[in-house]
């Protein structure tokens, strides 16, 4: 079991920045891929960053350029760095954990068995 706590979320204007956290609990020795998603009022929730345990890094195109996920092995943390955010970019973020490799399915709500409990991030124009 992991459980996943997120933290960092708030609002912002059009333009600012933002750093999400993610501290893990639990479980920890394992590998996990990582990623993080996002659900806006009235739509799906869809992946916007990927840290697999090969080291790859994948972003959707809508936040290419300007976000950033890293993690801290030694405080079991993975982190958002949310910048030049634009209003549509509000919405819930969540933290998951999920199979030892996720590859091109980083994406895919399926292949993630942990969830945190979200953070809010409003970003106005």
């Amino acid at each position: 079991q992991v459980q996943l706590v997120e933290s960092g979320g708030g609002s912002v204007q059009a333009g600012g920045s933002l750093r999400l956290s993610c501290a893990a609990s639990g479980d920890t020795s394992r590998p996990y891929c990582m990623g993080w998603f996002r659900q806006a009022p009235g739509k799906e929730r869809e992946g916007v960053a990927g840290l697999d345990t090969d080291g790859e890094i994948r972003y959707a195109d809508s936040v290419k350029g300007r976000f950033t996920i890293s993690k801290d092995n030694a405080k079991n943390s993975l982190y958002l760095q949310m910048n030049s955010l634009k209003p549509e970019d509000t919405a819930m973020y969540y933290c998951a954990a999920g199979k030892s490799f996720c590859g091109v399915r980083w994406g895919r709500e399926v292949e993630y068995k942990y969830w945190g409990q979200g953070t809010q991030v409003t970003v106005s124009s």
